[in-house]
């Protein structure tokens, strides 16, 4: 591919500086343009080692709104990085609708410099070719624009141009010895795996353009032109009304969980209930009510196993926490099923410092301009720690489907995302445990009844609780398909018999051992979890 480029290209002094200024008030139109339409836009610049990226990067910004635009230099990753799915870093750098990121470097590391460089093993960075895919067309499925652009350059021009700038003793600092290295003895490795990039990873949503860089009057021009022509094609096919504009297909994205596992929260701009009336998928499971809902565990039985199984999960903590194993446990479950309890006795004797608890309620205004998995990515433990969520991604698939929340077409959409989701955590070494807490409506209704009439919890209780039972059904359609659709070989539902709180509890506790002992060992070696790499180089 990158032969057939024709790096003779350029454009005269006269006709560049002409040119230059209109594009750059262009594209600072076309930034205005993104805001207004609620266009997330995302500029990754890769390249050869000295063709012009950072050069190239300081021209586009000269005239930008500095408010809405960032900048983001990609290097090694730093401890915190390297401990966690090889996309969180970049998740966390995402722009909120209408604002742009630019990256110098990117996601694309994982198949150039740590495949040639040796940093990762082949079957990581062979699996980061499905990633960065399942990555880039999930921001694409929801409004974002990516303009990826490759500054090409001949191994001679690199030459001259890593010789100048090591010459020069204000620009020395730029050329590293690595850099050298991968000019001299890696070049033909590194055409090789960029050849393969550039074909595998060149879709219709987000494809590459390649900039011609010998001449960098030219690539500059050419730079400009792409990114403007691509948000104006954007923001033509968002409507261009003038106004606001839709923040993107997903909505205002609200996540107030006020049915299974909410809290109630109201979202005061919510979408009306456009789910009610719809039908829903064309079956009906027996998944749920074949469970044994009379199941209990008698009191004095639960007091005798309960502290041993607390201080076997502690011992386990320790275990995973030496062997950087990360841990995941999400809790989601009905309105009053006991997941605060159930947590509760979870953690009672872990080691606070190594353990946190995040409850998710409705999403705050800047949650609600990113994709909806944003905000979980944040939050997703790196290796030895482990996490809790009190509710997760799954408001997509139950109360934003019933409440209207989001389109069909995007809850729909959702289990495939949520299920690349987690086979990416599952793929970096995670531990995923999956707890849906089910209780009859019978129950339900007895523990709302006795929280109206507690004094010191009747403030659990809310008029969204009480209205969300009129929907039931419409709940019980969304779990069961949320169970059928996103219960994994690499991310299993555990389905918790919860009618009886001491039952509940203990099975949480025994699922969880087992699920961490399996990743740890018995003989307290490792045998799951993110194996130690190489520290990459710059």
């Amino acid at each position: 591919m990158l032969e057939t480029v024709d790096l003779s290209l350029e454009l005269d002094k006269q006709t560049y500086k002409s040119a230059l200024p209109g594009l750059q008030d262009r594209l600072r139109g076309a930034q205005n343009l993104a805001l207004q339409h609620g266009i997330p836009v995302i500029v990754v610049f890769e390249g050869w080692d000295a063709a012009g990226k950072g050069e190239n990067i300081a021209l586009l910004t000269e005239k930008l709104d500095p408010r809405h635009f960032r900048v983001h230099a990609i290097g090694a990753p730093k401890p915190e990085e390297a401990g966690r799915p090889f996309l969180w870093r970049f998740w966390r750098r995402l722009p909120p609708r209408g604002d742009i990121a630019l990256f110098d470097r990117s996601w694309y590391g994982r198949v150039l410099v740590e495949r040639v460089d040796g940093l990762t093993a082949e079957e990581e960075w062979t699996r980061g070719y499905d990633e960065i895919g399942q990555f880039e067309r999930q921001l694409t499925d929801d409004g974002a624009l990516i303009v990826k652009l490759w500054l090409q350059i001949s191994r001679k021009e690199q030459k001259k141009r890593l010789k100048k700038l090591d010459e020069d003793p204000t620009l020395t600092w730029k050329v590293t010895h690595e850099d050298w290295v991968r000019h001299r003895k890696q070049y033909d490795d590194y055409a090789e795996a960029i050849e393969e990039m550039l074909a595998k990873t060149s879709t219709t949503a987000a494809p590459w353009t390649i900039v011609e860089a010998e001449d960098d009057r030219y690539a500059a021009v050419k730079i400009h032109e792409t990114i403007i022509r691509a948000i104006e094609d954007a923001a033509r096919a968002r409507g261009g009304d003038g106004g606001h504009g839709d923040p993107g297909p997903g909505g205002d994205g609200a996540h107030g969980n006020p049915g299974p596992g909410g809290d109630g929260a109201a979202v005061a701009d919510a979408a009306p209930d456009r789910t009610a009336t719809t039908e829903p998928i064309a079956r009906k499971s027996a998944l749920l009510e074949r469970l044994d809902m009379s199941v209990t565990l008698p009191r004095e039985e639960y007091d005798e196993i309960l502290r041993p199984l607390q201080a076997e999960l502690r011992d386990l903590q320790g275990r995973a926490h030496d062997q950087e194993v990360p841990v995941l446990i999400v809790y989601e479950g009905w309105d009053a099923s006991g997941k605060g309890g159930n947590i509760k006795r979870l953690t009672r004797f872990l080691d606070p410092r190594g353990y946190s608890v995040t409850a998710y309620a409705a999403p705050t205004s800047e949650e609600k301009r990113h994709h909806y998995l944003w905000r979980f990515w944040r939050d997703i433990p790196a290796g030895g720690e482990l996490a809790i969520f009190d509710r997760s991604w799954y408001g997509r698939v139950l109360v934003e489907r019933v409440e209207g929340f989001c389109t069909e077409r995007e809850w729909r959409r959702a289990y495939q995302e949520i299920n690349e989701f987690e086979g990416q955590l599952a793929a970096a070494g995670m531990v995923l445990i999956k707890f849906w807490l089910h209780i009859t409506q019978e129950e339900q209704l007895r523990r709302f009844q006795s929280r109206a009439g507690d004094k010191f919890r009747h403030w659990k209780l809310t008029d969204e609780d009480w209205r969300n039972r009129e929907k039931f059904s419409l709940y019980q359609d969304a779990v069961l398909d949320m169970l059928e659709r996103t219960s994994t070989a690499w991310a299993p539902w555990t389905v918790v018999e919860a009618n009886d709180k001491p039952f509940a509890r203990v099975k949480a506790l025994r699922t969880t051992i087992a699920a961490i002992e399996a990743a740890v060992g018995g003989n307290g070696k490792k045998s799951g979890g993110k194996k130690k790499k190489k520290k990459r180089k710059k």
